[in-house]
């Protein structure tokens, strides 16, 4: 039995961001898993996201739940990850996960790394 207390997220899904990682853990069978958002030093403007399925929940933590999708924060994270919002697009330019950060007073070409 985990510890783990439901906070308020430090990171909003959208609707469509939700739907998505829905489908995403269906497809992988294993209504365990959370999506873990994560920032961590590196990429060409100091800070990169990280998202990846886990099972692996710490105590310390901080796990929301959006429309049944478990999404999992750490501390650390969480202070650069405040107020953000995580969104997917599926278009004629591409598709994929897109992070709108206010905390990130610049990024990076790419939209991969933020300062």
């Amino acid at each position: 039995m985990s510890t783990t207390e439901t906070v308020e997220s430090p990171i909003a899904l959208t609707d469509t961001a939700t739907s998505k990682v829905a489908e995403l853990i269906a497809q992988e069978g294993n209504a365990d898993l959370a999506l873990r958002v994560a920032v961590r030093p590196g990429g060409c403007s100091g800070y990169s996201y990280e998202m990846f399925f886990d099972t692996d929940i710490a105590a310390d933590d901080i796990t929301a739940a959006f429309d049944g999708v478990k999404v999992v924060v750490d501390p650390a994270s969480a202070q650069l990850l405040t107020g953000a919002t995580l969104d997917y697009k599926d278009g004629l330019q591409g598709a994929g996960f897109s992070i709108n950060n206010p905390n990130a007073q610049r990024s990076c070409g790419c939209g991969q790394s933020f300062s």
